[in-house]
């Protein structure tokens, strides 16, 4: 690859200067470099430099300890932050993810050599080019990620760094060589020691990459048992069934590409059909089926989302999703309107997302009539709200007072009034008038 100028944002060149006019070297490092020759635009922007983190503190006036203990400060300059690394050597590492002390040194191929990939392990500096002691600018134009130095021995220290090397290849759509590879076969199972916070932020970046079928990395390596065993168990399940193609597994992973790019959506999708190897009988004719899939598959999607800790708001739209993914539609008004009721307005038209990715991870064969139907279904809705039918309780003509007025006593009986009264609507729009609806009522005093 031909060596380029990097465009540094001025505040970013302004502490590199600073730094340099004081005697210290500082470059940019890592990720914005990577991304910078990828021709990306970098999210954020890290220098690293051979002043310790006193000396930075000296040097800027406005600095707060990002972590002081490993030699890095964040630096604020022209209202923007950057975050200011010591140059330096990893201790020991404890428990397969951090270094249990660090030392300081001058020396910039040292710092370099503590990193996790040839891609990552690459300086710059606007007067001296590219610091690159590993060719990870060549590993870049080959589309490889590589580890630096022994690929083992960069797992031991850190295992969450298997994950960040299949999560790059979905992100970057690179492919894994094959000693970083088989270092992660064989060290798989010290993922186990990464908390579940750090194995989902990952698993998001993956969900939302745009390569998210490398997915498969996961199984193929073995990490998958050791990160969502369920899913594993989605791999070694077969579709005999005429509307499928695929395994549950790689079912699922056809769903994911398919989903619009939605953290909620994907996930959604990844957990589907996970009660599907729970629910497999053949019938007579040796064709498979999945009863009860559905309701298995919120049981055990639900605690996986509580054991990487997501928050009750996502984990009840994601549960409700695969809970009535499979449930049918017909395309018709009074249909539509009862889904709507049933699953929830709030989730409907995501509903319709999810069911558009699992069909299209399904048989080809089926797709353009089932496909068909759905943009009936979604047209039919559309039309319902754009004539202001009443689709919940709260767009009936009358209200809770309305019932008491009547006569109906407070408590559930007004709900379940109202309820009743919203199941004759739903089946009947034009009866959303308040004297038809207070009629309908007399009978329940």
């Amino acid at each position: 690859m031909k060596y380029f100028k990097i465009n540094i944002p001025e505040y970013v060149q302004l502490i590199i200067n600073k730094l340099n006019e004081n005697g210290y070297e500082a470059y940019v490092v890592g990720g914005c470099v990577r991304d910078s020759i990828l021709q990306k635009i970098p999210m954020d922007w890290d220098i690293t430099t051979s002043a310790e983190p006193c000396q930075v503190k000296h040097l800027f006036s406005q600095t707060y300890d990002t972590g002081i203990m490993h030699g890095t400060v964040t630096v604020l300059m022209d209202g923007k932050a950057c975050e200011v690394t010591t140059f330096r050597v990893d201790g020991a590492y404890q428990k397969h993810r951090k270094p249990a002390q660090v030392s300081f040194t001058d020396n910039i191929i040292e710092d370099l050599k503590r990193r996790d990939f040839t891609m990552n392990a690459i300086a710059y500096h606007p007067d001296i080019g590219f610091v690159d002691p590993f060719n990870g600018n060549a590993d870049i134009e080959n589309k490889i990620i590589r580890c630096v130095g022994t690929a083992a021995d960069r797992f031991e220290e850190d295992a969450l760094r298997m994950l960040r090397a299949v999560r790059f290849a979905c992100q970057l759509d690179f492919d894994i060589e094959p000693d970083t590879y088989n270092a992660i076969c064989n060290k798989a199972r010290l993922i186990a020691a990464v908390s579940k916070e750090r194995i989902r932020e990952e698993l998001n970046k993956i969900l939302l990459s745009d390569k998210p079928e490398k997915l498969i990395y996961l199984s193929e390596t073995g990490l998958m048992p050791h990160i969502m065993e369920e899913l594993e168990a989605c791999f070694r399940t077969q579709q005999n069934h005429p509307y499928h193609a695929y395994s549950v597994g790689m079912h699922t992973i056809k769903a994911i590409e398919s989903a619009e790019k939605d953290i909620v959506l994907r996930w959604a999708m990844l957990l589907h059909d996970i009660g599907k190897p729970l629910c497999r009988t053949t019938d007579d004719k040796g064709i498979d089926h999945f009863y009860g899939h559905g309701e298995k598959s919120v049981e055990i999607a639900y605690k996986i989302l509580k054991r990487f800790k997501f928050d009750n708001k996502t984990i009840s739209r994601i549960i409700r999703l695969i809970k009535w993914h499979d449930r049918p539609i017909e395309a018709h008004p009074r249909a539509v309107r009862k889904a709507v009721v049933t699953v929830g307005e709030d989730i409907f038209l995501d509903l319709l997302k999810v069911k558009e990715a699992d069909i299209k991870a399904q048989n080809a064969s089926f797709m353009n009539e089932r496909m068909k139907r759905l943009a009936q279904i979604r047209e039919i809705y559309f039309d319902i709200k754009e004539s202001g039918q009443c689709l919940s309780i709260k767009d009936l003509a009358v209200n809770g007072r309305d019932l008491i007025l009547l006569g109906i006593p407070e408590g559930e009986r007004i709900g379940m009034v109202l309820h009743k009264l919203l199941d004759t609507v739903i089946e009947n729009p034009k009866m959303n008038t308040k004297e038809i609806l207070l009629d309908i009522a007399k009978k329940y005093v």
